[in-house]
Formats: structure tokens, C-alpha cells, sequence
């Protein structure tokens, strides 16, 4: 027979969905104040540059294109 003590959450340390979205909006007023700083804005603008490039090299197949003509109304 086992002798270890059973340990219940306290209401203080019971996890919530009210403490989970005080701390999601905390983080994302967080990342927007941070995200006008000038170090923030340089790396939004690195950001946006490198999915530019990315959508460089993307170019119309047949099969798309027979695709979106199929899917038309």
C-alpha cells in the first residue's frame, strides 16, 4: 500500500482560461510595444523582406491553372 501524501491543486496554482488570456494579452501588448521601437521596426522590416523574396520564384502551372478554372462559379 502506498503511503505518498495525494497533492491537490490550490485554486491559487489551478491553471485557468482567465489566467491564460491575461497572459496571452499581456505578451501581445508586450510584442506591440516592442514592435515600434527602432530595433522592432528593423526587424519587421527583415521580416517582410525575406518573405518577399520567397514569393519570387512562385509561377502559374497548367495544373493550377486548370485548378482555379475548375473551382470557378
Amino acid at each position: 500500500m502506498s503511503t505518498k501524501p495525494t497533492v491537490a491543486l490550490s485554486e491559487e496554482n489551478k491553471p485557468s482560461r482567465r489566467k491564460f488570456f491575461i497572459g496571452a494579452g499581456a505578451t501581445v501588448g508586450a510584442v506591440a510595444v516592442a514592435s515600434q521601437t527602432p530595433v522592432g521596426k528593423a526587424v519587421i522590416q527583415e521580416i517582410g523582406s525575406t518573405v518577399k523574396d520567397k514569393d519570387v520564384g512562385k509561377q502559374m502551372t497548367a495544373h493550377m491553372r486548370k485548378y482555379y478554372e475548375t473551382t470557378l462559379l
